[in-house]
């Protein structure tokens, strides 16, 4: 028996069409700009890190510990367990835990500690270890779990860092490419209830500051893409205005244009909703028969950037 009428059932529906939107947005921009959240969260990740020997996403041996929660409609997590290496050489892992909701959850260092200990006991690894945390509070969060009984004790400590305390200035400031994303989530937290108009000014700013970084094209595709689709517009029309408005600051000589704009789009919500296999096939084919990225993109209609991910998913 139902609960809602079919107003509510449709609020229901909509709510989680929009976690599950945001949590795609996470998982992606996760691992488009993994090595620069590490350099925004440690100055030093270049001198630890060698960043040119890759970065391996590791979802399925943390799936095998951390199995996906069954209910839709609860806090959405986004977990990410890569695996690098320092400068010395070493193998390390590093794990990155992002309440996509924000909703405040009392056992967030049991969580974190829990997450610690299942990957050292099962992988024998150390991890750093972050959790990223999306939401309205502004209480701060702990970032330690302490646990003791009569003489025994255990105390462990983790990185948090929590977007709605986050200074705006301090963020535009930063030249990080992070800090793109934690400025879109800190403005939509900040500036509720926010209507089109308000919305036009902020990603407009967004975009001035962002154009102003050197970045590699596929970073300007994540990150634009981000932006785009967490500050949303009511009315869709503002979408064709926006983009507008962007042409304008950007020069078409120094822009990657709407039409891959909108190629890295369909790119993204393909993937969401699994209707791309065939183009994939194509695309594995040309990747076994030694065709570079940029041929194949332009034979499949994608972007070089997917294509590298499919490439690097076969190694």
């Amino acid at each position: 028996m139902y609960l809602f009428d079919k107003t509510g059932l449709e609020y229901v529906h909509k709510k989680r069409t929009d976690r599950q939107k945001k949590d795609n947005l996470w998982k992606s921009i996760l691992e488009d700009i993994f090595d620069d959240f590490l350099r925004f969260m440690r100055p030093d990740a270049d001198k630890v890190f060698d960043f040119e020997r890759g970065i391996t996403f590791l979802d399925k041996e943390l799936e095998q510990l951390f199995p996906p929660e069954k209910n839709k409609v609860s806090p959405k997590i986004v977990d990410k367990l890569a695996k690098l290496y320092t400068r010395d050489g070493t193998e390390e892992w590093v794990l990155i835990h992002c309440e996509v909701q924000g909703e405040y959850r009392k056992n967030l260092p049991q969580r974190m500690f829990t997450y610690y200990s299942r990957i050292f006991d099962k992988y024998g690894k150390r991890i750093l270890a972050c959790a990223i945390l999306t939401g309205p509070v502004l209480k701060t969060r702990p970032n330690s779990y302490v646990s003791e009984f009569l003489g025994t004790k255990l105390a462990y400590s983790y990185n948090v860092y929590q977007i709605s305390r986050q200074s705006e200035d301090e963020l535009l400031k930063s030249k990080n490419p992070f800090a793109m994303v934690a400025l879109a989530v800190r403005s939509v937290l900040k500036n509720k209830p926010l209507d089109d108009e308000a919305l036009m000014k902020i990603k407009l700013k967004l975009a001035r500051k962002f154009l102003k970084m050197a970045l590699p094209k596929e970073k300007i595709y994540a990150i634009m893409f981000f932006m785009k689709r967490y500050i949303h517009f009511e009315n869709s029309n503002n979408d064709i205005i926006f983009d507008k408005k962007l042409e304008q600051i950007k020069g078409r000589k120094e822009t990657m244009g709407l039409v891959e704009m909108a190629m890295a789009e369909r790119e993204e919500l393909g993937l969401m909703r699994g209707k791309i296999e065939g183009k994939n096939e194509v695309i594995i084919n040309m990747i076994q028969n030694d065709f570079t990225d940029d041929v194949i993109a332009k034979a499949a209609a994608v972007t070089p950037n997917y294509v590298q991910k499919i490439r690097t998913s076969l190694n």
